[in-house]
């Protein structure tokens, strides 16, 4: 299948509240289910229990920078409301903390996208920023 490299200078993207279930696949190819908080088109946030953490980050230590931990994932975004499409990108988790006493947001930077899955993300995070203009200005 073909892969698109995730462009590099689109770090600091707008981020887009999210609702939807992920999968986090580890490179020995373990998979756990957690859920997206936020997505950009350069990575998304999700939040996840301790004990996921404990999977997914050795330690449970933040990622140093360099040291990050590849994963792959694995979403589905509406690219026609009746119509969702399958998004699996490999990424990293570039950094962690801690919102509540069993809530953690993860940072996963993605690095390259199976297919159209970075058009598709560009499209709907496109498609979810001019709803919130069109909101924010009615």
């Amino acid at each position: 299948m073909k892969t698109t490299t995730a462009k590099p200078n689109l770090r600091n993207q707008q981020r887009v509240d999210v609702s939807a279930d992920i999968t986090i696949e580890k490179p020995d190819g373990e998979c756990l289910t957690c859920a997206v908080a936020n997505l950009s088109r350069s990575g998304v946030m999700i939040s996840c229990s301790e004990k996921a953490v404990q999977q997914l980050i050795p330690d449970r230590k933040a990622p140093a920078p360099g040291h990050w931990i590849p994963v792959k994932t694995r979403f589905s975004v509406p690219v026609v409301p009746t119509q969702p499409v399958s998004i699996i990108a490999e990424g990293s988790i570039v950094n962690m903390r801690r919102v509540a006493r069993d809530e953690f947001h993860l940072g996963i930077q993605f690095a390259e996208f199976e297919g159209n899955g970075f058009d598709y993300v560009d499209r709907y995070v496109s498609q979810l920023l001019a709803d919130l203009r069109k909101s924010a200005g009615a």
